[in-house]
């Protein structure tokens, strides 16, 4: 048998042999104990199960607010979290790719040389003639590392899960993204209310301030009744500054979501200064189901797979590395006394590291543990999104509750300050009964508006718990079309840039 064909048969086997083992853990998703038990008894007051879609990628759409859906369609597009999110998934798509490259062969190198040498003798007869020399020469070098431990099959695995990961984490972004825009934009809209009824109650007091003006200027009333009405009202007033402090506030914090420089929310302007009854939940699927679809719990559960395979590589450094190699390579010069030469070499090659001092052992058992650690990070985030789930459910329940005693509470308190108010007039009573009353109607329309922005905070974070707001992610979605322009620009993408991001199994 020839050497070339003793050569191929090496590689050949090498080849038959790498597909043989993988060494480390195979990857199973954590199982939670608890989780086929659970079913908070909220679940029931907080949701209807009438059949309807359980899809909640645009769970916004069901507030029915045009201002809030043009908000969320800016945010998506011009939020810099989530551009940063998007562009974490091109990122760990090019690492999956360096990490698929290492499976071929992992040196490939070709180089060449020319050179020309003069001289020219100094003494003798022939001082002064000049005599060249050209040499030149070419090669290439091939060197692959056979996977026979699965050292590299474990590298791509590991690779894909971080890919994956890195588009579960963008999802997640686009839930987190959708709430705190529509939490934000009705935050602003209860504080606008609340100052609407801080002038309301300012407007009251301030009327019965002419009144015990009136009445003391006619000797019907004391001094006392003045200044406790102008006291009042002075009080009143000095609560509408904060309230405008925040609301400026919460706008620029919508701006930032928006990818904006702060005052620059047109979408405002005009938007009335009332808050919407919310219509019951419509979900037709239990919560136990829709934890486990959860984005940032998926991006748990793949970054378990990620760390998973690292084991593996890392127990192949315990093995021996069989590589294949080979180089060809010409030189030649102008000399006529000489000829050119072909070299050619093939052959594997064998390497060990026998003595490592248990360093390879110590890197495997590194690799172990943050699996450990990834495992138990898991179990936390399933923990944290039931609890999260739970909370909001009371919240929703309880909110709903309260708006039917506040609205009862501010009826009564309203009426009060009608009769209060009129029999002072009448001289039937004194003025700390106005005052009193007052002072419960403010309290009361106060309580019963910031309630009603509390509820509907509830049913955002609800629809957030159940990890409803996110989309498959085009590639506009991921990077847009301006920025994969200049990036386009500045490095060969060939392509990747306009790849949407695959939607990983639940």
């Amino acid at each position: 048998m020839s050497r070339t064909a003793k050569a191929l048969a090496t590689g050949c086997a090498l080849l038959a042999l790498q597909a043989c083992t993988t060494l480390g853990p195979d990857y199973e998703e954590p199982t939670v104990d608890w989780l086929q038990t659970w079913e908070t008894d909220l679940y029931g007051q907080t949701l209807s199960t009438s059949g309807e879609s359980d899809d909640l990628s645009f769970w916004w759409s069901a507030l029915n607010d045009p201002v809030l859906n043009e908000l969320i369609a800016t945010a998506r597009t011009e939020n810099p979290t989530l551009r940063l999110a998007g562009l974490s998934v091109l990122e760990s798509r090019a690492v999956l790719g360096v990490a698929s490259g290492l499976q071929y062969p992992q040196v490939q190198r070709a180089s060449g040389s020319w050179a020309r040498s003069d001289s020219w003798p100094t003494e003798g007869d022939n001082s002064g003639d000049r005599s060249d020399l050209n040499a030149y020469n070419a090669g290439f070098d091939v060197a692959w590392e056979a996977d026979f431990w699965g050292k590299y099959r474990r590298g791509v695995e590991s690779a894909d899960a971080a890919f994956f990961a890195s588009v579960t984490n963008q999802q997640n972004a686009q839930v987190l993204l959708a709430a705190q825009v529509a939490q934000a934009y009705f935050a602003w809209r209860t504080t606008a209310r609340l100052i609407d009824i801080a002038k309301e109650n300012a407007a009251l007091q301030e009327r019965s301030l002419d009144i015990t003006t009136k009445l003391y200027e006619s000797g019907q009333s004391a001094e006392l009744d003045v200044q406790q009405a102008r006291t009042q009202y002075l009080a009143t007033l000095s609560s509408i500054p904060n309230f405008e402090i925040s609301l400026q506030q919460i706008a620029n914090a919508l701006a930032i979501l928006l990818g904006r420089e702060p005052g620059n929310i047109p979408e405002l302007e005009g938007v009335p200064a009332t808050l919407p009854s919310l219509n019951p939940i419509f979900i037709d699927a239990y919560p136990a189901a829709l934890l486990m679809r959860r984005p940032d719990v998926r991006t748990a559960a793949w970054t378990v797979a990620a760390q998973s395979a690292q084991i593996g590589v890392a127990k192949a450094d315990l093995y021996p590395s069989i590589s294949l190699f080979g180089t060809i390579g010409w030189s030649g010069n102008s000399l006529d006394a000489t000829n050119d030469t072909l070299t050619t070499g093939f052959g594997p090659s064998f390497t060990w590291n026998l003595f490592n001092y248990d360093r390879i052992e110590n890197q495997v058992r590194i690799q172990d543990v943050r699996l450990q650690q990834t495992i138990e990070a898991y179990q936390l985030t399933v923990l944290a999104a039931a609890s999260e789930i739970d909370n909001a459910a009371i919240s929703v329940v309880k909110t709903r509750d309260q708006q039917e005693l506040l609205a009862t509470a501010l009826e009564a308190a309203e009426r009060s300050l009608v009769l209060s108010t009129k029999r002072y007039q009448e001289g039937y009573s004194d003025f700390q009964r106005v005052l009193t009353a007052q002072q419960s109607r403010a309290a009361r329309s106060s309580a019963y508006v910031a309630n009603q922005g509390e509820h509907i905070s509830s049913v955002i974070d609800f629809y957030k718990a159940l990890g409803g707001g996110w989309k498959p992610a085009t590639a506009d979605d991921l990077v847009p079309a301006e920025l994969r322009q200049i990036m386009e620009e500045r490095t060969d993408w060939d392509g990747m840039l306009d790849d949407p991001a695959p939607v990983p199994a639940q």
